[in-house]
């Protein structure tokens, strides 16, 4: 991989000549769907190539071909072996009495958003149990989700959206 590169853009050189592959390999990865051995797993649950074709609109001989690519190329291969899905729980929170905040960036390069809410949040004495955050690379509409333990006191919110980099906040 070219160091400093954002990642697709390091990645997609390999399907320059085929777009439907470029599409396939986005979808992996934005998925964190792993290749080895010539097959594709969430996990450690194998996905049918007819199944990621449909998600990707693509053939299943397309998959196969992007897939033959990933394990051709040991850059590919070096990525795509590692990748891991990470069970986002927005959804889970209310359910299990957790609050979810979303956070929409000004700009998803700002450094030091994450530390910031976090830090706030901490000084609140509330345990976060998750954030996840979007590449700005791979999502066109990048977040910042953070999973507390307990309640977000409304009080807290303004000084949150008056975060460096932050836009505006969601809760779910």
């Amino acid at each position: 991989m070219v160091v400093g590169l954002p990642m697709w853009k390091s990645l997609s050189k390999h399907f320059g000549k085929y777009p439907s592959q470029a599409k396939v390999a986005k979808l992996l990865l934005v998925h964190g769907l792993k290749v080895q051995e010539g097959r594709v797993y969430c996990g450690d649950v194998e996905i049918a190539d007819m199944a990621i074709g449909r998600a990707a609109g693509v053939d299943r001989r397309i998959v196969r071909s992007a897939i033959d690519t990933i394990q051709e190329s040991p850059e590919l291969s070096a990525v795509y072996s590692r990748l891991m899905t990470t069970a986002l729980l927005t959804d889970v929170a209310p359910v299990m009495g957790w609050t979810a905040l979303e956070i929409i960036p000004t700009d998803a390069a700002t450094p030091g958003i994450v530390a910031e809410v976090t830090g706030l949040i901490a000084r609140e004495g509330i345990s976060v149990r998750q954030t996840v955050v979007s590449d700005p690379d791979l999502s066109p509409d990048p977040r910042l989700f953070i999973i507390t333990a307990g309640a977000v006191p409304p009080e807290l919110l303004p000084q949150i959206r008056a975060c460096k980099g932050v836009r505006s906040v969601v809760i779910h």
